[in-house]
């Protein structure tokens, strides 16, 4: 066996592709540079002689990459618009002024000796009129997307070129934040699966948690995933801050100001209470420094007791009705099953090592993702579970110094941190923006997936520095993306609607290049699945008879019961 024989079984698939490319005839001169304002230049397309060409033209047409050279660099460009401003009618033989618009996105530059380098963001040295705009080779689409020098995942291919692979870029991808958008079906959560299960099958020490919204991702990773199911999910009421405690327990009536400083009194209190029966080791002094926010141990028990001592008080603030709500919600919480993973006793124990451990994989013990199954978690408490856990994490993130990288995957994000005002998502609201402002310094992270980017909160959305763009219909939602990415490219947005499933334009600082690709296809075993499985196929078989009536509203009545 030859050395070069060797040497080519030893490539991977797309290195085999990108030499083939490289070995591919040259690209001509096809345009020259007519206009340059900003990021942008116009360039005439000019009349081929195929006999005199010396070279290859492939087709021209939107998000195909071309280069303009200049003294300095190959400046690269996408295309991002095409017209002919006086079409000639049907003489097809009558020349025509065909223009293509150019979004520059970067420049690759060369050695002494005319050897290409490097690809870099942004552009120094801009064309100047009369400057040829030409096709890029396979050498320079290695050097543009390869990234050899950088941390990178394979997710699928370039639209265009389907020899070339689509390269996310990890440390700017997970370290800044991203958004995958697109309408239902046109497959998000197949997105988001390839882009795990890339990360997962290069990094077995990951850190990921996956807010699961609809039950999707329960068997998208295998046994690399630990499944917490509202069954065995737990997570104290003690953990909840203050804010988040009122949101659960205080209602919004009139009421709302007295049960509020009612609430604080009697968790403050407790805590206090709590504190002074612990074990003599601890100077009962050092609970002065105990607040309402602090994630410290009390009863519930000794909450309602608070509140029915203070009911039977003359000298008291308020009357009795704000006492006597407050201690209705707490043991209506109490003794529902729905919440019992929250409120389910009165006694409470120290799991605080235990239940940061199992939801963030410390250690991970081969299981370095989390999918949460948030689905059957009551809608009045669903945000307060969210704030929950994004506040965990990121205090976390904070008080390890960031020795604990980890990603936040946060399906139907719109549901819990909409665009709107409404004090309830408040709290929720604020533990994500936290996170979308800060996190990056203590490494923690936010993967931002919706359906409807116009309802998303904009503070939260704009800090993403990767948009991951499906198919997106309508105008709103479009809008909303061009005007929270910053990217040269932003005219590739357009084509949203045009977008077929599987199919994305990906912009930002997560890529090496704004980049229309196609994701890899996921095996069944492992593609998100919706509970249900289509009209026609369950309208052709027997569907639910009486027993399972039975069963489906025993078990509707009795969630949660077996916690």
């Amino acid at each position: 066996m030859t050395m070069n024989r060797l040497a080519n079984i030893l490539l991977t698939p797309s290195e085999r592709a990108l030499e083939a490319a490289v070995k591919a005839p040259q690209p001509i001169r096809f345009g020259h540079v007519v206009s340059v304002t900003g990021i942008q230049a116009v360039a005439v397309l000019e009349r081929l002689d195929p006999a005199n060409s010396g070279g290859t033209v492939g087709r021209i047409e939107i998000g195909s990459l071309v280069k303009i050279p200049t003294p300095f660099a190959s400046v690269i460009g996408i295309i991002s618009g095409m017209s002919t401003p006086m079409p000639s009618g049907i003489d097809e033989k009558a020349d025509e002024l065909s223009l293509i618009e150019i979004s520059l996105a970067g420049e690759i530059y060369n050695d002494d000796g005319g050897r290409k380098l490097r690809f870099t963001r942004g552009v120094a040295h801009f064309p100047t009129i009369g400057d040829a705009v030409m096709p890029v080779t396979g050498e320079e689409l290695s050097i543009v997307y390869r990234q050899p020098q950088a941390a990178t995942i394979d997710v699928g291919t370039l639209y265009q070129d389907s020899t070339v692979p689509a390269l996310f870029l990890i440390d700017e991808l997970f370290g800044k934040h991203f958004i995958v958008v697109g309408t239902t079906g046109s497959g998000k959560s197949s997105a988001v699966t390839c882009i795990l299960s890339q990360v997962l099958i290069q990094h077995h020490s990951a850190h990921i948690v996956v807010l699961d919204i609809h039950n999707e991702y329960a068997r998208a990773f295998g046994n690399k995933a630990e499944l917490i199911t509202p069954g065995n999910l737990r997570l104290p009421f003690w953990l909840l801050n203050f804010q988040e405690l009122c949101a659960a327990l205080t209602g919004t009536d009139g009421n709302h100001d007295a049960e509020v400083e009612i609430l604080s009194e009697a968790i403050l209190a407790s805590k206090r209470r709590y504190f002074e029966m612990q074990s003599g080791r601890i100077r009962r002094v050092e609970g002065a420094g105990i607040t309402v926010d602090t994630p410290s141990l009390f009863r519930l028990a000794d909450v309602t007791a608070f509140l029915d001592e203070q009911v039977g008080k003359l000298d008291r603030a308020h009357g009795t009705l704000p006492y006597r709500r407050l201690r209705t919600r707490i043991d209506a919480l109490v003794s529902d099953p729905r919440y019992g993973f929250m409120f389910g006793s009165y006694t409470v124990e120290d799991t605080m090592v235990d239940v940061l451990s199992r939801i963030f994989r410390v250690p991970n013990e081969g299981r370095p993702i989390t999918v949460i199954d948030l689905a059957s978690v009551p809608a009045e408490i669903l945000d307060i579970v969210i704030s929950l856990l994004a506040r965990l994490a990121f205090d976390l993130a904070v008080w390890s110094e960031g020795t604990l990288p980890m990603l936040i995957v946060c399906e139907e994000a719109h549901r819990y941190a909409p665009a709107n005002t409404t004090d309830r998502f408040l709290p929720t609201r604020q533990a994500l923006a936290r996170i979308a402002k800060e996190g990056r310094k203590y490494g923690v992270s936010l993967a931002l997936v919706t359906q409807r980017p116009s309802e998303l909160d904009t503070t939260i959305i704009s800090q993403c520095s990767t948009a991951i763009a499906l198919r997106l219909t309508t105008d709103r939602d479009q809008e909303v993306m061009r005007a929270n990415t910053h990217d040269s490219a932003l005219d590739l947005l357009a084509y949203l609607p045009l977008l077929g499933d599987r199919e994305a334009i990906v912009l930002g600082q997560g890529v090496p290049m704004p980049m229309r690709i196609r994701f890899h296809p996921i095996d069944d075993n492992g593609l998100p699945k919706s509970r249900h499985e289509g009209f026609s196929k369950s309208w052709k078989e027997n569907g639910m008879d009486r027993r399972k009536l039975e069963e489906t509203v025993a078990r509707w009545r009795y969630a949660g019961r077996q916690r």
